[in-house]
């Protein structure tokens, strides 16, 4: 069997995706798979099991990049054919079964609206692939030591990241003394070019207990060594989505974005959102996405505290009630 699956250009969307991608491998474990996606989240796909191709789309002026996708998928004739940018390629191969995603039609998180598109309720859960060798890189760059604080100080566009002196003092209170964490090695996760904003933040957080990750590994190692921090806090944003798929407790920060459609995902995630709401944020007639000021200042420290010990009350809660 020959399946072909199109999904996003962003790191997010993409990692929302996987879970049906998970679910489409399981249902069909000899199929070949053949992935599309944008450059950017395309090393997540490659160590997935039964993924034999993974496309890298870079957009093009006039849609040209539909154009050329085109060229490198026709000559195949496809079992299935999962279109989740809503092209009108599924429609142009040779493909004995489409199912094509209809944006305007979605409604609910992103996850669930995924899921109804082959009938499943629930929802298969995101998922990230690795392999031993992303694992090993992952123990060398937070090796063994004690619990692991992971921070997501960054985000794709500058007004939904919440101001680094509020991470700093939210550090203090959950590894400080008293803190759900304390004494806790923090581990800072961004882009290689992100290192600027989120330098305050390296430079507030000791030596001893500081592991610098911004901008030193690969994606699919950011994945692995996620999967070795005990608890995470982060803007909305792609890293978000790959701590929740990872399975550690997520709290994810929300403000001009809406976590009706992008809160993580899972029983094991939270968010902690501005006090002025999204509609008012960014509802505005002509409101300008090219505007610099920071629209998180109204989520404040003590809300953002509340929230991580909730998550990680109600964690431990599920765990010692665990057989």
């Amino acid at each position: 069997m020959k399946i072909l699956f199109v999904t996003s250009t962003r790191i997010g969307d993409a990692v929302l995706s996987t879970g049906l991608l998970s679910y489409l491998m399981e249902r069909h474990p000899d199929a070949q798979v053949t992935v599309a996606c944008g450059v950017l989240p395309a090393p997540l796909f490659a160590p997935a099991p039964g993924v034999v191709r993974v496309i890298p789309v870079t957009k093009r002026a006039l849609s040209a990049h539909w154009l050329r996708l085109w060229g490198q998928v026709a000559g195949t004739a496809w079992d299935l054919v999962v279109d989740l940018r809503g092209s009108a390629l599924a429609w142009l191969l040779a493909a004995r079964a489409r199912k094509v995603w209809r944006a305007h039609r979605a409604s609910g998180c992103k996850v669930e609206a995924l899921g109804r598109l082959l009938d499943l309720d629930p929802p298969p859960a995101p998922v990230l692939w690795t392999t031993p060798a992303h694992d090993d890189a992952a123990a060398r760059a937070i090796p063994a030591g004690g619990p692991v604080l992971a921070l997501g100080p960054s985000a794709n566009w500058g007004p939904k990241t919440w101001p680094a002196e509020r991470f700093t003092e939210l550090l203090d209170r959950l590894t400080g003394a008293g803190g759900i964490m304390p004494g806790a090695r923090i581990a800072v996760f961004g882009g290689p070019g992100e290192r600027d904003g989120i330098a305050p933040v390296l430079a507030a957080i000791p030596q001893a207990r500081r592991i610098d990750l911004v901008g030193t590994l690969d994606l699919v190692t950011v994945a692995a060594a996620l999967r070795r921090c005990a608890f995470y806090v982060g803007n909305d944003s792609g890293l978000m989505h790959m701590a929740a798929a990872t399975g550690i407790p997520t709290l994810g920060l929300f403000g001009p974005s809406r976590p009706a459609l992008y809160a993580p995902w899972g029983a094991h995630c939270a968010v902690a959102a501005t006090e002025i709401p999204f509609e008012t944020l960014v509802g505005a007639p002509g409101f300008d996405y090219g505007a610099t000021d920071n629209l998180m200042v109204s989520l404040t420290i003590d809300a953002v505290e509340a929230a991580a010990r909730a998550l990680h009350a109600r964690i431990n809660k599920g765990l010692t009630a665990a057989p």
